[in-house]
This record gives structure tokens, C-alpha cells and sequence, in this order.
């Protein structure tokens, strides 16, 4: 009989079909790491390790390949992907723990990445584990070590030998991480991507505004601009709609509906792409960023050199610190929020008014188009009518 990872229960679906979920390399290497604590910690051989994912789903995983001796213990976890079409399905993600005087030490073995250029979430030098599965495996050993009563320290190297080559399906080389995939996930858990049911409950929530009387509608891509739109006193944050990628769907929907305008606040790193007319900014599709902000400058009166120098930057927070040093930012942002104020009406082929504000984490605003703020006055006085 199969063994139940307690997975099965979670599942979208999508066209009659059920589509199931599945974890991340993350889950997986805390997973492995807690089961190769217990067993150096209690001298017993564990075949199952039980995982509660900051999602709050709980997970019984089988420890594969153990291997048991007097100084550390390794064992891996088999990464599930679920429906998702991801190129990690099936990887086998080991971690090897090992005894130290205290603390605890997370770093990146065989296949798992390292950081070689600044603007990725993880310093240079670093294995490629990203802060939430960081923060699991660091809970796993606690929890490890705080069931056998142990007050020393435990060091986990996480390592996938199948990593380096499976990289090379992934955008890790043109970001800089070198050597592998990296260990990544922020629930702990795999959701199947479903385009169309997203773009429909997306459909369904524009029309349930659009019924209450909203003619003009506030679009965030995510929790970066829902987030920041809570700082802003001059846009009204109530019933704002999340579109994620997709952006010309959402510009399509508001036509077909007879809405009037859409106010987008979005992150630079994902908007800059409709500056180049990228309707869905899924790094899928398109990327284009660097591009994109290296010609605007160039239309700004940045130098060659300067221009060159965005080009080979990471992201867009590396580009917009080039910008600032050559005292060009403004100058800019005027020419992207222009262009996406052109393809952003071009989209509707101006049927529906579109406006937009672009910020970044660590520098806040950075450019609204020509009509934002009136536009921000028309959704005040409809939600002040309501």
C-alpha cells in the first residue's frame, strides 16, 4: 500500500480535473534535516518524519538513502511537485547533519547554488537556500534537539546531486547562482498553476465590484503593492483587486465589463515590463528588465557606459542604484512610466482609462503616469458615494 504523505487531500480543480498540490525543495530539505538530526540525536534508524509547512498543512515524509555514522547522519526527501510543471519534481534533496559545540549552521552542499552577484535575496557567497526554507530547517533541528534534550549545536548541509544539471533548466545562471538549483518556497507547499481558473475568479471578482456600483477599480500585481498601497493616504486601499501577471487580461476584463478606469500600484520589478509592452509579466513569458531600463535611460541622457553598466545588472533594485549614482532616476522614470502609460491604453485601445504608480521596497515611490492622481480623486469620491 502507498504510503500517504497527507498531501493528497489538496487539490485545485481545474476543467473537471483534479490537480493535485504538492512541496517545495524547502519542505524538503527541513524534512530531511529533521529526520537526520533524530536519528543521530536518538541512535534510532526514522523512515517517516512528520512536517508542519508554514502553510499549515502537515506532512508524513519518507526518509530515503540513509546513511548512519558515528560523526553525522544523511538521509533525502523526494521532492513532489504535485500537477505543477516544475523541473525539480522528483529530486532527491539530502541533508547531512552533524554535531556541533552550539548554534546552529545551514549551508548548501552538491547542486544546491551559490550566490556569486549581488541582488538576489541571499548575500554573495551564499548557498542559494532562500529565508523561509532557512527558517524551516533551523526549526527542524531546534525541534530535533529540543526532543532528545541535546543543548548542542547542529550544522546541515542540504545538497541535490541532480541540481547542477537541472539548473540549467532555470533562470539561476542569468541571475548568478552558480553550481545548482536553489532551495526555495515561501508556504512550503506547491499550488498547480491554473491560469484560467485564476483569470476567472479574477473575472468574477471585478464583476462582483462592477455590480456594487465601481466604475473605477485599484489593481495591485501582489502583496508588494497591497502592502504598499497601505502607506499611501491619497488612494484608497478597500476592495482593491490582486491581478498578479496578468495584467492585459485584467485591462480585457475591465472593457468587457464596461468599467471606466484602472489604477494599478505595482512593484518596479515586475511593472517595468509593461514599458515594453509585456502584458503578462510571468518571468515565463518574458523578462526584458534590464533592457528596458538600460533604453529608457538611454532616452533619459544616461552615458553608454552607464547604460551598460544596468544591463548587467540582476534586478531591477541593482538598476535603479545605477540610476541614483548617475543622478539620472528621475529623468528615467519619466520615460518608463510614459511608455507604460502607452501600452497600458493601447491595450484597451483607449476604451478604458488606465493610470499607474511604480515603487520599489527599498526606495518607495518612484513615478505615477500623467492622470494618477486624478484618477485617485474619481475612486475616493466613488467610495465616499458608497
Amino acid at each position: 500500500m502507498k504510503h500517504l504523505t497527507g498531501i493528497e487531500s489538496h487539490y485545485i480543480i481545474k476543467n473537471n480535473k483534479k490537480m493535485q498540490f504538492g512541496y517545495t525543495t524547502g519542505t524538503c530539505a527541513a524534512a530531511a534535516s529533521k529526520a537526520a538530526a533524530m536519528m543521530l540525536l536518538g541512535g534510532e534508524v526514522i523512515n517517516y518524519v512528520r512536517l508542519k509547512t508554514p502553510k499549515g498543512i502537515e506532512l508524513d515524509l519518507e526518509a530515503v538513502d540513509i546513511v548512519r555514522t558515528g560523526d553525522y547522519v544523511s538521509c533525502a526527501i523526494i521532492k513532489d511537485a504535485g500537477d505543477d510543471p516544475d523541473v525539480t519534481h522528483g529530486l532527491k534533496i539530502y541533508a547531512k547533519v552533524e554535531k556541533l559545540d552550539e548554534g546552529f549552521v545551514i549551508d548548501g552542499g552538491e547542486g544546491v547554488g551559490r550566490v556569486t552577484r549581488a541582488g538576489v535575496e541571499q548575500p554573495v557567497g551564499e548557498a542559494a537556500i532562500n529565508s523561509t526554507p532557512r527558517r524551516m530547517i533551523r526549526e527542524a533541528l531546534e525541534e530535533a534537539a529540543a526532543g532528545a534534550g541535546y543543548k548542542g549545536g547542529l550544522k546541515a548541509v542540504i545538497s541535490v546531486p541532480e541540481g547542477e544539471k537541472t539548473a540549467e533548466k532555470t533562470f539561476n545562471p542569468l541571475l548568478g547562482i552558480k553550481g545548482g538549483i536553489s532551495i526555495l518556497g515561501t508556504s512550503g507547499i506547491v499550488e498547480p498553476m491554473s491560469e484560467s481558473a485564476l483569470i476567472k475568479s479574477l473575472e468574477i471578482e471585478m464583476n462582483q465590484l462592477a455590480a456594487c456600483g465601481r466604475q473605477y477599480l485599484v489593481v495591485t500585481l501582489g502583496n508588494y503593492g497591497k502592502n504598499y498601497l497601505d502607506e499611501l493616504d491619497d488612494v484608497p486601499v478597500k476592495d482593491s483587486v490582486k491581478c498578479s501577471n496578468y495584467i492585459g487580461e485584467v485591462i480585457d476584463i475591465a472593457v468587457n465589463l464596461g468599467v471606466k478606469g484602472l489604477l494599478f500600484v505595482a512593484h518596479i520589478g515586475k511593472f517595468v515590463k509593461v514599458a515594453g509592452g509585456i502584458m503578462n509579466t510571468h518571468s515565463r513569458n518574458a523578462d526584458a528588465r534590464a533592457e528596458i531600463m538600460a533604453a529608457s535611460a538611454l532616452r533619459a541622457g544616461i552615458s553608454r557606459e552607464g547604460a551598460m553598466r544596468i544591463l548587467d545588472t540582476v534586478t531591477t533594485d541593482e538598476a535603479i542604484d545605477v540610476l541614483c549614482e548617475e543622478n539620472i532616476l528621475k529623468e528615467t522614470m519619466d520615460v518608463i512610466m510614459e511608455k507604460i502609460s502607452f501600452y497600458l491604453n493601447h491595450r484597451s485601445y483607449g476604451a478604458v482609462e488606465t493610470e499607474a504608480l511604480v515603487f520599489s521596497n527599498d526606495r518607495g515611490y518612484l513615478g505615477e503616469t500623467a492622470g494618477f492622481r486624478e484618477m485617485a480623486e474619481k475612486i475616493k469620491g466613488e467610495m465616499n458615494e458608497g
